[in-house]
């Protein structure tokens, strides 16, 4: 028998009754920097299950739509971002019991982006509103929705982990900017403080992290150099995040 006609007569035989109907979502853990702190885009559910709880902002998935071509089309829903985010695949996650409504497995996806616009809700959602990450874990706001808590804390991660080793820092901030401005990515990211003149000294040794523009930026105290986003996406050597005493 050929491998067209085993296919053909599999396909005859095929029930898809004996298998239970699966739906698929995306989910975004979209973050930022604002004021200082890192934080996470959120909305709040304006429909069952878990109607007025905060969750990650996400969606089903088409019949006939891609993942990815789903991630960026709920990314540009929510945030009016369309192209101008890292965005990339986190992780699936597909406990059965993950959704009350039917059998879901969601395709997460990180977000990282620079100055978001003001998050407006969507039509199912009843608000939308960036929350400082540190508030989240902090033990006295709610649980997310979902496993939305798993989510976003695997998508921090994710970025904190990213920011020792490629030059995705630079994609929380406008161009050009001062090394001081770099430095605060990190800390916001990381959640501790760096000593600056060590950090300038790691980030200038860098190959191809930074290009500096010639010009300076005058500060209240004194005057700082710009910068822009080097070549380099792979750094070496990685900028190393503190690690806590033992």
């Amino acid at each position: 028998m050929s491998a067209d006609a085993d296919e053909q007569s599999f396909l005859a035989d095929y029930d898809p009754r004996a298998f239970p109907p699966v739906a698929v979502t995306v989910d975004l853990a979209v973050l930022t920097v604002r004021d200082g702190q890192l934080c996470a885009l959120l909305i709040r559910r304006g429909a069952h299950p878990y109607r007025g709880r905060w969750a990650l902002p996400g969606g089903f998935v088409g019949a006939r739509e891609d993942l990815d071509a789903a991630a960026r089309r709920e990314l540009a829903e929510e945030t009016g971002l369309d192209g101008h985010a890292h965005l990339e695949q986190l992780a699936s996650y597909g406990a059965p019991d993950r959704d009350p409504r039917m059998r879901v497995v969601s395709v997460a996806y990180l977000a990282l982006a620079a100055n978001l616009p003001r998050p407006v809700a969507s039509t199912d959602a009843a608000d939308a509103r960036y929350w400082p990450v540190a508030d989240l874990r902090d033990g006295e706001h709610p649980a997310l929705a979902f496993d939305h808590d798993r989510i976003l804390a695997d998508g921090v991660e994710r970025a904190r982990a990213k920011l020792e080793y490629t030059s995705l820092a630079t994609t929380f901030l406008e161009e050009p900017f001062t090394i001081a401005e770099l430095r605060r990515v990190y800390e916001a990211v990381w959640g501790v403080e760096l000593h600056p003149a060590n950090f300038r000294r790691k980030v200038l040794s860098t190959p191809g992290l930074v290009v500096p523009t010639g010009e300076e930026r005058a500060t209240g105290r004194g005057w700082a150099e710009l910068y822009t986003r080097g070549a380099t996406t792979n750094l070496h050597p990685a900028l190393l995040r503190p690690r806590p005493a033992a």
